[in-house]
């Protein structure tokens, strides 16, 4: 029996755009995963610098883009979730759920470059493949601690280039906060959620 491969692709989705969805299929398509579970974070630890949107607002959003795509699904996990959401508690999770699974958890190249101050780093490590996908020509000189990572993890660790990542959820926030139009950098149906609900305006 073909072991099933599963893409994991959390965020906070505040909101989801063309950068993540593009990302979702080169992954599907590079790894070939037989799908991509798209997770919005409950209350993630690294953003308590700014207010986050509700976490309903978020997974509908995430839900409205993924589906026309027959192959992404959109999950509840992380906000059904008390507390900080952690990654590796989100994989434990997944690996109960999908015993057989191979997972490849989708994360940015910046974020991955910090993976060490994440909790758990080596469970998380060593329970899932990671791909940290980054803009074409992104550079970032690693620390001597993460070449040792990538060394140590040459067969689960995946850099993977994706153009579409110069789109950015913080512009399109800001975007909407200055009344700039948002079209053609998340999907339709996303931006006109955003407006009927006032995402992002000023109060």
């Amino acid at each position: 029996m073909k072991h099933q491969r599963i893409a994991v692709m959390g965020g906070t989705f505040d909101p989801i755009h063309y950068g993540h969805l593009v990302t979702a299929e080169a992954v599907m398509y590079e790894f070939q995963t037989d799908q991509v579970l798209f997770i919005p974070s409950g209350q993630p630890p690294h953003k308590t610098q700014r207010e986050v949107s509700p976490a309903n607002h978020r997974y509908l959003m995430t839900l409205l883009a993924t589906e026309t795509n027959p192959r992404f699904f959109c999950s509840r996990i992380e906000i059904e979730r008390t507390g900080y959401t952690y990654t590796v508690d989100t994989i434990r999770q997944l690996k109960k759920l999908y015993p057989q699974a191979e997972i490849y958890f989708i994360t940015g190249a910046d974020a991955f470059s910090e993976i060490l101050t994440w909790k758990n780093p080596a469970e998380l490590l060593n329970s899932c493949h990671l791909v940290a996908a980054s803009r074409p020509g992104y550079s970032r000189t690693a620390s001597a601690a993460m070449q040792q990572v990538l060394q140590e993890h040459q067969k689960t660790v995946h850099i993977l280039e994706v153009p579409a990542l110069s789109i950015s959820s913080s512009d399109i926030r800001l975007r909407v906060m200055q009344g700039q139009p948002i079209k053609y950098l998340l999907p339709e149906i996303v931006e006109n959620y955003i407006y009927k609900h006032g995402l992002y305006c000023r109060t």
